[in-house]
């Protein structure tokens, strides 16, 4: 299996592992394509259907997610086509994508289209420290430790006045 991992300082900008993820998977027919094989649906017609994604850019995306180790071809056991099934990293991929679709259930439609259950109730989902316990929000401040770069940018070793 490929692993495809990106040294961040060769990325323009910050330094950091949401850059190099965007790199890998930032675009939307990428991860249209994993939200489908997350779904069950692994032949390339499935995926091109359910995605509405041009078959040739679907087909480089797919090409992409294989050599970035999120995807693996594999031959379909009752087929004589190969078929698209998550890696680990890819089933990883699948629980991070899921704080994007509450954001958008919230924030970028009217209306969720599709609603997550767990028993007979809707999923709410928290994020929780697994440290001390304390819930989590997005004024979650981190320390930076990329050297040369601090929350404000970067930092200019020869201060001008």
């Amino acid at each position: 299996m490929a692993n495809h991992r990106i040294d961040p300082t060769t990325l323009p900008g910050r330094p950091c592992s949401l850059a190099s993820a965007l790199q890998l998977v930032g675009e939307r027919w990428a991860m249209l394509a994993v939200r489908e094989v997350m779904f069950g649906n692994h032949q390339f017609g499935q995926l091109a259907r359910n995605t509405g994604a041009p078959t040739d850019r679907l087909a480089a995306r797919l090409k992409d997610l294989v050599a970035a180790g999120i995807l693996e071809r594999r031959r379909e056991p009752t087929s004589r086509y190969d078929g698209y099934y998550l890696t680990e990293a890819g089933q990883a991929l699948g629980e991070a994508m899921q704080p994007l679709t509450r954001w958008g259930d919230r924030w970028a439609v009217t209306e969720p289209p599709m609603r997550a259950t767990h028993h007979d109730h809707q999923v709410v989902v928290r994020q929780v420290c697994a440290v001390c316990g304390e819930e989590i929000g997005a004024d979650v401040v981190r320390e930076m430790t990329v050297p040369g770069w601090d929350a404000a940018g970067p930092v200019d070793p020869q201060p001008t006045r």
